[in-house]
């Protein structure tokens, strides 16, 4: 009886100790992973040109329908979204990182095969012996001690947080470009119509000048010139149309189908566009951390972090089990009697002494693919900081340009019909007017094109600002958290 409480003193002494060699290996699990912290913005604390604070729903809050409010943009979108071929591989791309997780986080529970077998093995006398067995079978199941297997999942995992962090990107760019090339066109079309009327003004031009070269009112020298305006207001003509077929065919690409017909009526002029909403800015460190590309980058270092822990468990031993449970009878029927199974289990311990240092060098791999993904980090923190700071300088800017270009194309339009009065009264040259008309025809050209860069920088403030997802508030305020173990 003694002896019997010896000996189960020593087995309770010995499954205190196995169990405080566990809690200590597990402890020291959570070491192999560096901890993580965001690395801090290497840009300024304020964006420049930010002016005063306005009062507003952040853009990354604001959805893609509240800010394009005109129909037919919000159908193209629509379309855009069903049908782009890089937002659909974008989507492909997240589905692949979710199934390389999951494939990586299953090596974390052991795998479990059935099986059912016949052996017949003949003997010396000219008989044969026929034995059956079924069964479960777990082999070199890894027993992650050290989490080398668990950090490798959660880095698979943080990639596919990352994809998905990508194909958002991806949609909020594919939702600015349909729109910034509807505002295009639309352009287009407004100096398609310009052109056309300005070539209209330069034939009768043209006319008046052979009736008056006719009658000897007018030189050839005038003729020539008044032939040489027109056949460049139709050459302007010829490029206007090239480069609206450019847009169009760009939009039918990002749209990824030919646009239907039924689309619905829209704004048919620039200046008919609604009004976008204002889009106050903020401080980069809210800013920045929403954006989508940003918090994708972000959890590719992540990721290249969780490497780094599985690097290290690679020094330590590799603990595997291989184990089994089934039943041997010499018939069939005898398989699944009571009592006839019984099972066996082969733990293997191994720890590699020589390895010409690959372990070494497998973890400054993972370093320098940590100091790599942080690098990319910065610059695209760098990058957005200055997208931001751009459209923002546009917005200060554009404004005032296409005022003032607007002003200067009222003064030439009062100009070219004083001087077209004086031409129709003899008091002024046809040079005087063909001079005036091109003056107008530049400065209205110009005016179009800064209303069209002062809309489309509308488009690209939203989008660098994150326009077009809004998030829970916790996740807003510490994005990275989505998996920062």
């Amino acid at each position: 009886m003694i002896a019997w409480r010896v000996r189960a003193a020593r087995l309770a002494g010995v499954r205190a100790t196995m169990a405080a060699l566990v809690a200590t290996t597990l402890a020291g699990c959570a070491s192999m992973v560096p901890p993580y912290e965001r690395p801090a913005a290497p840009v300024a604390a304020q964006f420049p040109n930010a002016g005063t604070a306005m009062a507003g729903t952040p853009a990354a809050e604001i959805d893609w329908r509240h800010m394009f409010s005109d129909a037919r943009l919000q159908r193209l979108i629509e379309i855009a979204l069903a049908n782009n071929r890089d937002l659909r591989v974008a989507a492909l791309n997240v589905e692949q990182a979710q199934a390389r997780w999951q494939i990586q986080h299953a090596s974390l529970w052991p795998t479990v095969n059935a099986g059912i077998g016949v052996n017949r093995q003949a003997q010396a006398n000219g008989n044969s012996v026929t034995t059956y067995s079924a069964g479960f079978l777990v082999t070199a199941y890894e027993l992650d001690f050290f989490g080398r297997l668990r950090a490798l999942s959660d880095s698979a995992q943080a990639q596919a947080v990352s994809a998905e962090e990508g194909r958002r990107a991806v949609q909020i760019a594919l939702i600015a470009s349909v729109a910034s090339v509807h505002l295009a066109l639309l352009a287009d079309d407004e100096l398609l119509k310009l052109t056309r009327e300005t070539l209209d003004t330069r034939v009768e031009s043209l006319r008046l000048t052979q009736l008056r070269f006719d009658h000897g009112a007018a030189t050839e020298l005038d003729l020539r010139l008044a032939q040489s305006v027109v056949a460049s207001a139709r050459a302007v003509l010829a490029h206007v149309q090239r480069v609206r077929s450019f847009d169009e065919n760009l939009l039918v690409l990002l749209v990824g189908a030919p646009l239907p017909a039924d689309l619905p009526a829209g704004a048919a002029l620039l200046a008919e566009m609604p009004a976008f909403p204002p889009l106050p800015v903020g401080l980069p460190s809210t800013v920045l951390q929403r954006r989508p590309d940003i918090l994708a980058a972000e959890q590719q270092l992540i990721a290249a972090n969780f490497n780094i822990g599985a690097a290290r468990a690679a020094y330590f031993p590799t603990v595997s089990i291989t184990a089994s449970a089934g039943s041997v009878a010499g018939e069939f029927s005898g398989l699944f009697k009571a009592g006839s199974w019984a099972w066996s289990a082969a733990p293997q311990v191994l720890l590699t002494l020589f390895d010409s240092g690959r372990n070494k060098a497998t973890n400054r791999l993972a370093e320098a693919n940590r100091d790599a993904a942080l690098a990319q980090y910065d610059k695209a923190v760098q990058t957005a900081f200055r997208e931001v700071s751009d459209a923002l300088a546009g917005r200060d800017t554009l404004s005032e340009e296409a005022r003032q270009l607007e002003l200067t194309v009222q003064a030439e339009a009062g100009r070219t019909r004083l001087v077209d009065l004086r031409y129709r009264n003899g008091v002024a040259s046809s040079l005087d007017l063909l001079d005036s008309q091109r003056s107008l025809f530049a400065a209205q050209q110009l005016a179009l094109q800064a209303r069209l860069a002062q809309a489309q920088n509308q488009v690209t403030l939203y989008k660098v600002l994150g326009g077009g997802w809004s998030e829970p508030a916790s996740a807003a305020a510490n994005p990275g958290a989505k998996f920062a173990r």
